[in-house]
C-alpha cells in the first residue's frame, strides 16, 4: 500500500516547535552540504575560494529557483533565516571586546556616521529624481544606508508608509542584499585589502547585521569582528534617524507616532552589547570562546541557506524597474563612500 505525502496535511499535524523542524532540518542540511563543499575545495585547491557561507546562500537560492518551500517547510526556513541568524549575531558579541570598538578610532567612528547620513540624503535624492514618492524614496534610502529590511520596517510606521511601498522596498532589498554579500569578498580581494579593511567594507555596505558574517568570513575572524563592530555602530544610527524623521513628520501632523524601543535596538543587538561588555570585563571564561565561535559558524551556515531559500529573484521584477534602479544606485553610492573611507582613514 502506497501512502501519498500531503505537505499541507503534514504541516497541520505538526504543532508548536515541531512545525519548525522540517524547515530547520532542510536549512541545516544545505548548510552542511555547503560546509562539505568548502572542505572539498580546500583539499582540491589548497584553499577554499568560495567560502561555505556564500555557498549556502547560492545553493539555497538555486533550489528556490526550481522549488518554492510549501507550508511544511516555510515556518522552519523563516525561523532559520531570521531567529537563528539573530542568535548567531548575539553570540558573536562574546568574541568582540570593548577594546575592538575603541580600536576603530574617532575618525572611523565619525566616518561611519557621515557615510550613513550621506547615503540617506543621496539615496533619497536618487529616489526623487527617478520619480519615486516621498515615502518610497525614504524607505529605499534608509534600507540601503542602515540595515536593509530592519530599517525599512522601523522607518515605515514613523513616516506612515503604505503597505505596498514597504513590500516593494523589502522585496528588492532581499535580493540586492544577497548580491552585496557576494560582492564584498570579491571587491576586497581585487583591492588587495587586509582583514581589517575587508571588515570595514562589509560593515559599511552589507544591509543586515548577520549577513556581515557571510561577507567578511572569507577574510578571517578578524574581518568578521571588525565588520560586526562597524555594522553595530551603523545600526545604532537607526534610533537617531527614526527620531529625526518622527520629529519632522510631527511638525506636519499632530499626534504622530514615534519609533518603538525594539525597533531602535533589536534584542539581538542588546545581547550582543551585553556579551561584548562581559567579554571586555573578563566575565566570560576563555574555555567557552572556541565553542561559541563554532556555534556561530554553524548557526550562520543554516541561516544563510534559509535566506537563499527565501529569496525569490523574481521579486526584482515585481518591485518595478524604478525601485530596482534606485536601490542599485543607492547601493553603489554607499559602496563608493565605503571605498573612500578605507582610502582616506588610517586603518590598522
Amino acid at each position: 500500500m502506497t501512502v501519498a505525502l500531503d505537505p499541507a496535511a503534514a504541516s497541520r499535524r505538526l504543532t508548536g516547535p515541531l512545525r519548525l523542524l522540517p524547515g530547520v532540518a532542510l536549512s541545516a542540511a544545505i548548510g552542511a552540504v555547503a560546509f562539505g563543499l568548502q572542505l572539498f575545495e580546500a583539499r582540491l585547491f589548497g584553499q577554499a575560494w568560495i567560502e561555505g557561507l556564500v555557498l549556502a546562500i547560492l545553493i539555497g537560492a538555486a533550489l528556490r529557483l526550481v522549488w518554492t518551500p510549501s507550508s511544511l517547510w516555510a515556518p522552519g526556513v523563516s525561523f532559520s533565516a531570521k531567529t537563528l541568524l539573530e542568535v548567531a549575531v548575539a553570540l558573536l558579541g562574546a568574541t568582540v571586546s570593548g577594546a575592538a570598538v575603541a580600536a576603530l578610532g574617532p575618525w572611523l567612528l565619525l566616518a561611519i556616521v557621515g557615510v550613513v547620513a550621506l547615503a540617506i540624503l543621496g539615496g533619497y535624492a536618487l529616489g526623487r529624481a527617478f520619480g519615486l514618492p516621498h515615502a518610497m524614496a525614504l524607505l529605499v534610502a534608509c534600507g540601503n544606508a542602515i540595515c536593509g529590511n530592519s530599517a525599512i520596517a522601523a522607518v515605515a510606521p514613523v513616516i506612515e508608509a503604505e503597505g505596498q511601498d514597504v513590500a516593494a522596498a523589502i522585496g528588492f532589498t532581499a535580493v540586492l542584499g544577497i548580491a552585496v554579500v557576494l560582492l564584498v569578498p570579491v571587491v576586497g580581494a581585487l583591492m588587495g585589502y587586509d582583514a581589517t579593511r575587508v571588515g570595514v567594507l562589509a560593515g559599511l555596505t552589507v544591509y543586515a547585521v548577520p549577513q556581515v558574517l557571510a561577507a567578511a568570513a572569507p577574510a578571517g575572524l578578524a574581518a568578521v569582528q571588525t565588520g560586526a563592530v562597524v555594522k553595530l555602530v551603523r545600526v545604532l544610527m537607526l534610533g537617531p534617524v527614526c527620531l529625526v524623521l518622527g520629529l519632522m513628520r510631527s511638525k506636519q501632523a499632530a499626534g504622530g507616532r514615534g519609533p518603538k524601543l525594539h525597533q531602535m535596538a533589536p534584542w539581538f543587538i542588546l545581547v550582543f552589547l551585553a556579551l561584548m561588555a562581559a567579554r571586555s570585563l573578563g566575565w566570560l571564561p576563555a574555555a567557552i570562546l572556541q565553542p561559541l565561535q563554532v556555534s556561530v559558524s554553524a548557526l550562520t551556515l543554516s541561516a544563510m541557506a534559509a535566506l537563499g531559500l527565501m529569496v525569490d529573484p523574481r521579486a526584482v521584477v515585481r518591485a518595478g524597474p524604478r525601485v530596482a534602479a534606485v536601490a542599485a544606485l543607492s547601493a553603489l553610492l554607499i559602496g563608493l563612500l565605503a571605498l573612500a573611507v578605507i582610502a582616506l582613514i588610517p586603518l590598522g
